[in-house]
């Protein structure tokens, strides 16, 4: 078992992390770990062919635009799959944090790192 400090890990390359075949040793699941600082915005979400995400806010809230416009609240997420193209802004005073959980669908077997 690998254990990885995915805060820091995201502190170290621009807000996210991966967390993927490199980490578990497989590619069937990968999690991504963001920071979105106040004010901060554009971060984009795009699963890439062949992949499906679900994109949860574990802190705070976001304002998604793109495919959808939404506003993210902290517990709550949402699917998006393939080219699909998302942007998160965080529109609040404090740090907010995302979850991304993807893996593969049925359509290719592409990767995404």
């Amino acid at each position: 078992m690998k254990k990885i400090n995915l805060k820091e890990k995201a502190s170290e390359n621009k807000g996210e992390y991966v967390f993927g075949a490199e980490d578990s040793g497989s590619h069937a699941c990968y999690m991504i770990y963001g920071v979105l600082k106040p004010g901060e915005k554009e971060r984009m979400i795009r699963p890439g062919k062949g992949h499906e995400e679900i994109l949860a806010a574990v802190k705070g809230s976001l304002t998604v635009t793109g495919q959808y416009s939404v506003a993210l609240e902290e517990g709550h997420a949402f699917h998006i799959e393939g080219e699909q193209t998302c942007f998160l802004e965080n529109i609040g005073d404090s740090e907010a944090v995302y979850i991304v959980a993807g893996g593969h669908s049925g359509h290719g077997n592409g990767h995404r790192h």
